[in-house]
């Protein structure tokens, strides 16, 4: 056997460094939680920030109502009180698998979690009090035992709409915890749902546009159906599809960018929603696709398969 001492080519090293580069870009692609703060962190994950509460603007919501539905119809608008209070379970995961070139797929996928929360309403939103966090990664596991009484927060407006997101992580919550929380919180927005402006009916249809920040700017249209309605009890209907804003992905740390050579991301669910509580009380949505890049430089070629589930239980 001869073993080569050489140093690596130009396009072998650049793989190497896209490698690198896009696992940071893929965790953080989820998050949007994320700031300099966390530049000084051990590798591991298991040193604790020791930052308080992060707010996090989310970007606003376009609504178009396509289909007013069937008579009777009224305004939907949540109709909580200061103190209502709501036990609810979120539970997600995301899943990503990678291939540059023709080298060995690699999972980049986030533990599954599960997030036991109660949630309280007043006048600056709603207020999240976690309980025990579970996920089956052993070592996931042990560091969210660190974060019970972690606090997180919705503001919204008046259709419904999350406008910013709020996590104030118990002191001595590690960085691989705050980051798994970051990005289910995230991915739980993303997948929320926006009211009408307009009186609508049981076979209503509204389409939702918003910007989906991270990586990739993505233009995402959720199309709602109000499937059926009992009082304030609203069963609805969720189509999903994400577009690039731009043909390219500008990679993190000024490491140069990809061209964005195909994005397919599509996805649906059904969510049962109560006007006198603020978060879902059943339901759950799922997101999956494919993404391919290629590298300029090198033509390197990037893939990836994904997929998130979001849910919402009692």
């Amino acid at each position: 056997m001869t073993v080569l001492c050489s140093f690596p080519t130009p396009r072998l090293a650049r793989s190497r460094v896209l490698m690198v580069v896009l696992a940071v870009g893929l965790t953080a692609f989820g998050s949007g939680c994320g700031d300099s703060g966390d530049s000084g962190a051990e590798a591991d994950g298991t040193e604790p920030l020791g930052i308080g509460e992060v707010t996090v603007p989310i970007a606003a919501a376009a609504v178009t109502t396509v289909d007013h539905g069937e008579e009777p119809r009224s305004m939907l608008r949540p109709s909580y009180y200061d103190g209502t209070i709501q036990a609810v379970t979120l539970r997600t995961d995301h899943r990503i698998q990678q291939q540059i070139d023709s080298q060995q797929v690699r999972d980049f996928s986030s533990p599954a979690l599960t997030i036991p929360m109660t949630a309280t309403t007043d006048a600056d939103g709603v207020e999240l009090t976690l309980g025990s966090v579970t996920t089956s990664d052993p070592a996931l596991s042990e560091a969210l035992t660190a974060a019970d009484g972690t606090h997180a927060g919705f503001e919204m407006s008046e259709l419904g709409a999350i406008t910013a997101l709020r996590l104030a992580p118990a002191p001595d919550t590690s960085n691989s915890a705050r980051a798994a929380l970051e990005q289910a919180f995230y991915q739980a927005v993303y997948r929320s749902i926006t009211f009408p402006d307009e009186p609508v009916g049981v076979g209503a249809v509204w389409r939702v546009q918003q910007t989906v920040g991270g990586g990739v700017d993505l233009d995402q249209v959720t199309t709602a159906t109000l499937v059926a309605r009992d009082g304030g009890r609203l069963s609805i209907r969720l189509d999903v599809t994400q577009t690039p804003k731009s043909s390219i992905w500008d990679l993190p740390n000024e490491a140069g960018m990809l061209d964005i050579e195909d994005y397919a991301m599509q996805g649906s669910g059904d969510i049962t929603v109560d006007l006198g509580l603020p978060l879902p009380v059943a339901g759950s949505i799922s997101i999956g696709g494919h993404q391919f890049y290629r590298d300029p430089r090198t033509s390197t070629v990037l893939r990836q398969v994904i997929e998130t589930n979001v849910s919402w239980g009692g």
